[in-house]
């Protein structure tokens, strides 16, 4: 797989990446670790070389997962994780305290079983510590050789300039697809503008862009998506739009809608990254298959008149998680 660069510190990494989150959280009952494990090593036989991670999913348990599946070849991968909240729980309160940061990567070291961590996000924007702060600590790391780049996850614009000034941000991973464009008004031309690489989650909508989700598709309780705006019954149904054009597109190129989607990001700019995820071996390989589908510049006419006919129905995130992006 070719290979990109995030950033000018020298990041390099696989075209595709491979999102982790999903094995252990976020989406129903966690994969076994013996099938997670399988699945990592069998993305890195493919050629993907990059892998996310955070302490909050699990929380813990998703770290542990990827340090023990890519024991054999650490060397030869980069490993992204994340620092940001309370206790490394989600669903408390944001913590960018230097102290917190610092304990966080002391922790993610010995779950990953290695000596530096590639790519340190920061999650989420803490409103309660300057970002200065934030970046001035993770240079620290850096120097001390426990971390080798930065990294901040749906930040906005401004803290994007404020947190480079300190220490150079390698990247900035946020949800970015065809159902999903606000980067596109001032993060993109900001990232362009300073050469920072972006790391876009949810490349294929979670889940719904491959085609595989419905009107009447049931979610496991501890599924996510149940309370995401846009996942309701209802605008499932009226996003139904996009996804059938996704589909003509992707049969006339010969590809799935998910090669589509992920080849669509490529073709943007040769310095994003996607980090889809899966838990099944069929879709890793579908999805490795997208760095192969090629774009002309008259297939992303196309595909933009096309997309330009479509409204996507429903909020990304309910009220209080909203309120902790794009700061």
């Amino acid at each position: 797989m070719e290979k990109r660069k995030l950033g000018n510190g020298g990041l390099e990494v696989s075209a595709i990446g491979l999102g982790c989150m999903g094995l252990s959280f976020g989406y129903g009952p966690a994969t076994e670790k013996s099938e997670g494990i399988k699945v990592i090593r069998a993305a890195f036989e493919r050629g993907v070389t990059f892998l996310d991670t955070a302490e909050c999913y699990g929380p813990f348990v998703n770290e542990e997962l990827v340090g023990e599946a890519v024991a054999p070849f650490r060397d030869q991968i980069v490993i992204a994780t994340k620092f940001g909240f309370q206790d490394g729980d989600s669903k408390k309160p944001l913590d960018s305290r230097p102290e917190r940061i610092r304990a966080v990567a002391e922790a993610s070291l010995k779950r990953l079983k290695t000596d530096r961590i590639d790519l340190f996000y920061q999650h989420r924007v803490d409103p309660n510590v300057p970002i200065e702060d934030v970046a001035g600590t993770v240079k620290d790391l850096i120097a001390e050789g426990k971390v080798k780049h930065f990294g901040l996850s749906e930040a906005g614009a401004q803290s994007i300039r404020r947190a480079h000034a300190v220490q150079p941000v390698a990247a900035l991973q946020s949800e970015y697809s065809m159902w999903w464009r606000e980067p596109e008004r001032t993060v993109l031309p900001t990232l362009e503008e300073l050469d920072i690489g972006f790391v876009p989650f949810s490349p294929l909508g979670k889940g719904f862009l491959t085609g595989a989700i419905d009107a009447s598709t049931t979610f496991d309780k501890s599924d996510f998506r149940n309370v995401v705006p846009r996942f309701s019954e209802e605008n499932r149904k009226a996003n139904a739009a996009l996804v059938e054009v996704l589909g003509r597109i992707a049969e006339g190129k010969g590809a799935t809608r998910a090669q589509i989607a992920l080849a669509w990001l490529l073709a943007r700019k040769p310095w994003i990254v996607p980090i889809p995820g899966t838990t099944k071996l069929h879709r890793l390989e579908e999805n490795v298959g997208a760095a192969e589908v090629e774009l002309s510049a008259d297939d992303m006419s196309s595909i933009e008149a096309a997309l330009q006919q479509i409204e996507v129905i429903g909020d990304r995130y309910p009220a209080h998680l909203q309120k902790r992006v794009d700061r």
